[in-house]
């Protein structure tokens, strides 16, 4: 077994991160490479990270015992449910089980052992498909529900450009850029760069010139749980 590694574990402080800063580490499985965006446990761990498959590469069946979610960033993601191009969104529930690659090669973004239990609804969603609906609350932004739980609210957002956000959330908040970038205290975020926020905290982010598309995950770090533990 892997030693345990804690990447990014202490959820009472927020990250700030530039995704492609971080190098490539080797997997398990030979062409597949991940960038760790946080991470608690070893091999098997509750965890964040940019996932990217080489051309013909996969992982053997495996079941989700903490449940997985993911977007397709760019290329297509393969298993025996079908295939997922760029812009799919995914949500494979706690026991379920599949054989992951990509006969193209493409690069994912992911998270493990972050599920209810209960939560046993699959979804794939075409998020390039998505109606995008104003919010009267937030001038400026555009947005599409994705998932709403009591544990958990994810959503795609378009920020018109210079917009002004204050993402929080009061159990946490998470952002990852989809397109365009944001702003934050000086220094800008672009395309795959991760944000995340500790519950109750909020940060005050401005779109960019051609405004910014991301996916936001919200009141999910009220309670943190890893691969061992009971939810």
């Amino acid at each position: 077994m892997s030693p345990r590694m804690e990447l990014n574990a202490d959820f009472s402080k927020p990250v700030f991160t530039h995704t492609n800063a971080i190098e490539w580490l080797a997997s398990p499985m030979p062409g597949v490479e991940r960038r760790m965006l946080d991470r608690v446990g070893d091999e098997v761990a509750r965890a964040t990270s940019i996932v990217r498959y080489a051309q013909g590469s996969a992982f053997p069946e495996h079941t989700h015992g903490g449940g997985e979610e993911f977007i397709v960033l760019d290329g297509v993601f393969q298993d025996e449910h079908g295939d997922y191009p760029a812009g799919t969104y995914v949500r494979n529930p706690v026991g379920t089980r599949h054989v992951p690659g990509s006969e193209t090669g493409c690069t994912i973004f992911v998270k493990l052992w972050q599920f209810d239990p209960q939560d046993q609804e699959p979804l794939a969603i075409d998020l390039n498909a998505l109606n995008l609906q104003a919010d009267p609350q937030r001038p400026g932004v555009t947005r599409a529900p994705l998932a709403e739980r009591d544990y958990e609210r994810v959503a795609l957002e378009h920020w018109k450009a210079g917009t002004r956000v204050s993402l929080v959330g009061e159990g946490g908040a998470e952002a990852l850029i989809l397109d365009g970038d944001v702003s934050h205290e000086g220094e800008s975020y672009a395309r795959c760069d991760w944000i995340r926020l500790p519950a109750g905290q909020a940060a005050g982010l401005v779109a960019g010139k051609t405004g910014a598309q991301l996916w936001i995950k919200r009141d999910h770090l009220r309670h943190i749980t890893t691969p061992g533990q009971v939810a």
